[in-house]
């Protein structure tokens, strides 16, 4: 009788492997590039034969520090529809810290590819992004404005002004019967500068008046005022300047004017003397 022969013990090198089984290692299955300028991405770490847990995993191979091993075939076959919708590729493996540190990557891509093109373009509010409202350019009016300043040829008062000519100009504020209309009430700043020069010294009194009117008030209200005596001592050429500036809550249909004590004491350049304001 024929004694039984077993199966031959593994040797102590093999550690149970059998000659038909794929050899248990450790190898590195790096992920494809995200997109073609991504200079890195992560490795994932397969590890074979280890996923039953009565079988023994070779020497350097520690059981339970990576995912089960699965065949790239079985991934192909297990992947959930519509992966590549979600700008997944089909041939990246379905390994949960894998496909994290790969949907970083994606979205650090796509935060980096908007940040450059909202510095190329200009991004409308989000109210109309909402709305879906065309951006409109903004038309800002001109200032309300006036700058008269003096006119020679004058004989009465309230004083006379060039409107048009050399610094002069008008914005919104009509010159009209020697003063400045308002046409839109609010807050004015108004300011009157006049020269006074003469040849001879005396003791007479020098004015300077801003005052406005308006059809609904009778009369005339002074607004600002300058006087003066002694304006000087003994010389027979001299000069005074009057300045005026204030800010007014003016109506509408209020004109404003300048009156002297003298005219034949103003001088009229106009750098010199001049008549304004502006609304703020």
């Amino acid at each position: 009788m024929q004694p039984h022969q077993g199966r031959a013990a593994p040797s102590p090198a093999g550690f149970g492997h059998r000659k038909d089984e794929p050899g248990r290692h450790v190898r590195p299955v790096p992920l494809p590039p995200v997109q073609q300028n991504l200079n890195y991405y992560p490795q994932i770490f397969w590890v074979e034969g280890c996923a039953d847990a009565g079988a023994p995993c070779p020497p350097g191979s520690p059981r339970g520090s990576f995912p089960a091993a699965r065949s790239r075939q079985e991934e192909k076959t297990t992947e959930p529809p519509g992966k590549e919708e979600r700008g997944i590729p089909r041939d990246v493996p379905a390994d949960p810290v894998g496909l994290s540190i790969f949907k970083i990557f994606h979205l650090e891509k796509e935060v980096d590819e908007l940040r450059e093109s909202a510095s190329a373009e200009h991004i409308p509010p989000s109210s109309q992004k909402l709305t879906g409202q065309k951006e409109q350019p903004l038309r800002k009016e001109p200032r309300k404005a006036a700058h008269l300043t003096g006119n020679p040829s004058q004989q009465d008062l309230p004083l006379e002004w060039e409107p048009i000519s050399g610094h002069a100009h008008t914005s919104g504020i009509q010159y009209q019967e020697r003063g400045l209309l308002i046409s839109e009430p609010g807050l004015y700043f108004v300011y009157s500068k006049v020269l006074f020069r003469g040849s001879a010294c005396d003791t007479q009194l020098l004015s300077h008046v801003v005052y406005k009117r308006n059809p609904a008030s009778p009369g005339s209200l002074v607004l600002m005022e300058d006087r003066a005596t002694l304006f000087c001592t003994g010389q027979r050429v001299w000069a005074r300047n009057s300045y005026l500036g204030a800010l007014f809550k003016l109506r509408k249909m209020d004109s404003l004017h300048v009156n002297v004590s003298k005219i034949a004491l103003v001088s009229f350049e106009e750098s010199k003397t001049f008549f304004g304001l502006f609304k703020l």
